[in-house]
């Protein structure tokens, strides 16, 4: 069950990745626009920090994509 779990951490953390990238925006600029902090989007990408649902909202609006495109759901 843990594999699954790191699985689903690692996908977030690529799919907020890559989304960021696309908008050309910083982690800073992404946490700004998110109402975060830096450190919070760049563990996020890294994979050290589990985001909660609150977190997850804040950074798919900021992205403009869905919590379901966050998580990897099509």
């Amino acid at each position: 069950m843990g594999t699954s779990s790191t699985k689903s951490i690692e996908q977030i953390s690529e799919i907020v990745r890559v989304h960021r990238s696309e908008n050309g925006w910083s982690q800073l600029e992404l946490a700004n626009r998110a109402g975060l902090d830096r450190k919070t989007v760049n563990r996020i990408e890294n994979g050290q920090f589990t985001p909660s649902v609150e977190t997850l909202l804040a950074v798919s609006t900021a992205l403009g994509v869905s919590v379901n495109t966050l998580l990897g759901e099509k």
